[in-house]
């Protein structure tokens, strides 16, 4: 059967992978991979759900907001008083 891929074509193939690309470069295309396949899953999974007009982040900021009490302003700096201070002049 064409289709099916099992435990010596997956060892086969991460071996012909470590051969090219090299130890040191593998993990590093590993990520890259991992993360494309993870962001792709997200778009396909937000296109089934309908949600194209506003990104996840977004709707849980916003819930937030709207729940969080309100943070209070900070107090004005109090004016500096008392003597001035000397700066130092350039002596020629």
């Amino acid at each position: 059967m064409p289709g099916n891929i099992g435990p010596m074509e997956i060892i086969l193939v991460l071996v012909i992978a470590l051969l090219v690309l090299g130890p040191k470069k593998l993990p590093e295309v590993g990520r890259s991979v991992g993360k494309g396949l993870r962001e792709f899953k997200d778009g396909v999974s937000g296109l089934t759900n309908g949600d194209d007009d506003e990104p996840e982040p977004a709707k849980v900021i916003k819930a937030q907001a709207s729940t969080s009490t309100p943070i209070p302003e900070p107090d004005p700096e109090p004016a500096v008083t008392g003597a001035p201070t000397e700066t130092p002049s350039a002596k020629s």
